[in-house]
């Protein structure tokens, strides 16, 4: 193999790890906005606190307690989809199930922070 044609595969492995690390750091994002959608499902409960009938304030909690979950769920189907197409060269990434315990974590946390709200 000549030196530039060396070159090139080196830059080809450098994109693709750079490829890996831009769909970790997009899986952290979508998490960061799944735990978003539950500050404001939290923060439904300080808006809405004596509000009546209270179930209705509630409904609308539950459903950024759902969203968050299905962000979760939709960051960990996305990013995994993308690693299982790449080859990390210099890049360590991180395991596809790293991915999927942080997201069953996040869910189930979530779920207990709606049922929370709910026998508020």
């Amino acid at each position: 193999m000549t030196d530039s044609n060396e070159l090139a595969e080196d830059r080809t492995d450098w994109a693709e790890d750079r490829t890996i690390l831009a769909n970790e750091r997009t899986f952290a994002g979508w998490m960061r906005t799944g735990m978003a959608s539950l500050a404001v499902a939290i923060g439904l409960r300080a808006v809405f606190g004596s509000f009546e009938p209270t179930w209705a304030a509630k409904v609308v909690a539950t459903v950024f307690v759902v969203a968050a979950v299905y962000i979760f769920w939709a960051a960990h189907d996305s990013a995994t989809k993308t690693l299982s197409r790449l080859n990390d060269h210099h890049a360590n990434a991180q395991p596809n199930n790293r991915m999927r315990f942080i997201a069953i974590i996040f869910s189930v946390a979530s779920i207990g922070v709606g049922g929370i709200l709910w026998a508020l």
